[in-house]
């Protein structure tokens, strides 16, 4: 059982180091990404650096180990919000085969990220999402 913990610590170490890399990259090329974000999304910029602020945080949350259930549902939620708001606009409206392929990867690596940090909320049964000494 304890092979199974190292396993599982380190794929959220994993996971959070590269949410950290992703969100950096978000805050410091917002304008690259500004081509997948539909044009009915105002000020897209800003949601782009709210995302990458969003992943830095997440990730220090999975490497500190705190906050870890509230940070996953908050994470596994915000995923679910790009994947219907942005990949699968973006899937539904691609005029050229490799865009929608590419949207259709995004879809999916999205998805599989959002499954991953339900399953960390869900083993982060010790952390409640509030302070009560009863608990």
């Amino acid at each position: 059982m304890k092979q199974y913990h190292v396993v599982s610590r380190f794929a959220i170490y994993l996971l959070a180091v590269i949410l950290i890399i992703m969100g950096i990259v978000y805050i410091s090329n917002p304008r690259d990404l500004l081509i997948y974000v539909p044009l009915s999304f105002k000020v897209g910029i800003l949601w782009i650096k709210i995302v990458g602020v969003a992943f830095i945080l997440v990730g220090i949350s999975f490497l500190t180990n705190q906050f870890v259930k509230f940070t996953a549902y908050v994470l596994a939620a915000m995923l679910l919000i790009i994947l219907i708001a942005i990949h699968l606009n973006n899937y539904m409206n691609a005029g050229a085969p490799d865009m929608r392929q590419l949207a259709l990867i995004n879809l999916l690596k999205d998805a599989a990220i959002m499954g991953f940090a339900l399953h960390i909320a869900a083993g982060a049964h010790h952390q409640h999402l509030h302070y009560e000494e009863s608990d």
